[in-house]
């Protein structure tokens, strides 16, 4: 099988133990995901497996990708992404991935896009102090000094104000909570990237 899976966050809850402590998870729609191409090394020079996942219209479908799609003999789908592959698992275009992929206990790595906070300054994106907010003091959020006298220049890394999110971040060791076959259901222990609705891959931890 794949070493992950394609996913919708769906939003955060709360589970409890059998101890009654409560654990906060994130609910991922998991799956089902379709295999849309493997590729091979004697072909492609890697080892791969191009899976889709959501619905979507197929008059938004290119003409390329249609092709692609039937050859596969599926429908078209929303996403379509490379994952890696097992060492000795076959797959065959067609083949469906569900959520049970994964079990309780399992120690994953989601990757999302984080929520975007277009422009921002220094005192929200990099917690910067405020200066005095006095009425003559004219200066509350700014940046303060940039470079030093000598060298006359601002030094690389300069935390600076800029874009706010929207970039791709991946949470390490998180580990699965329940998982819920019937409705593609995975309860992530703790939050993950990106908006509620967004698209999210689970896949096996690498530091585990």
């Amino acid at each position: 099988m794949p070493k992950a899976i394609l996913g919708r966050k769906v939003g955060m809850t709360q589970v409890f133990a059998e101890d009654g402590t409560v654990i906060p998870v994130t609910v991922i729609e998991a799956g089902p995901c379709k295999v849309i191409q493997v590729k091979t090394a004697e072909v492609d020079g890697y080892e791969a497996v191009q899976i889709g996942f959501g619905a979507v219209n197929e008059k938004k479908v290119n003409k390329p990708l249609e092709g692609h799609y039937k050859k596969a003999s599926t429908n078209p789908t929303r996403y379509l992404r490379e994952v890696e592959l097992d060492e000795n698992e076959e797959l065959k275009a067609g083949d469906v991935i569900k959520a049970d992929l994964f079990k309780e206990g399992d120690i994953v790595d989601v990757t999302g896009t984080s929520k975007g906070h277009g422009f921002s300054g220094t005192v929200k994106q990099w917690n910067f102090k405020i200066a005095a907010r006095a009425h003559g003091s004219k200066y509350h959020r700014g940046v303060g000094s940039l470079g030093s006298i000598d060298p006359a220049r601002i030094f690389k890394g300069r935390k600076m104000p800029g874009r706010y999110g929207n970039e791709r971040v991946t949470i390490q060791n998180l580990v699965v909570v329940a998982v819920d076959a019937d409705k593609n259901l995975l309860l992530v222990r703790g939050s993950v990237p990106g908006i509620k609705g967004s698209l999210v891959t689970v896949r096996k931890a690498v530091k585990a």
